[in-house]
């Protein structure tokens, strides 16, 4: 593992907790960061990270605080406060 992958997944882990805390713009910037640091490296974001983010606003999803879950025909819809949904199959 690379010290960039470790970075990534130690700012993943911030993220969740500082939105635990209700720290939103903390999250926001652990997520920046996180993002920024894989697009330069060339690493892909680990699955659990892309999934709890918001692609448009880079906030740290959290389900019924500030996004929405939703089943629909076989994928889930994730919508985040700003209006950004997100799909992901199911079976």
């Amino acid at each position: 593992m690379t010290i960039a992958q470790e970075r990534i997944e130690r700012l993943a882990s911030l993220a969740r907790e500082a939105a635990a805390e209700c720290h939103d713009d903390r999250a926001r910037d652990y997520v920046r960061l996180a993002r920024r640091l894989a697009e330069r490296n060339r690493l892909s974001l680990p699955t659990e990270f892309k999934r709890f983010t918001c692609d448009a606003c880079d906030v740290y999803l959290r389900p019924g605080k500030n996004a929405r879950v939703r089943l629909q025909d076989g994928h889930v819809v994730v919508t985040c406060d700003c209006g950004e949904q997100a799909r992901y199959p199911y079976e």
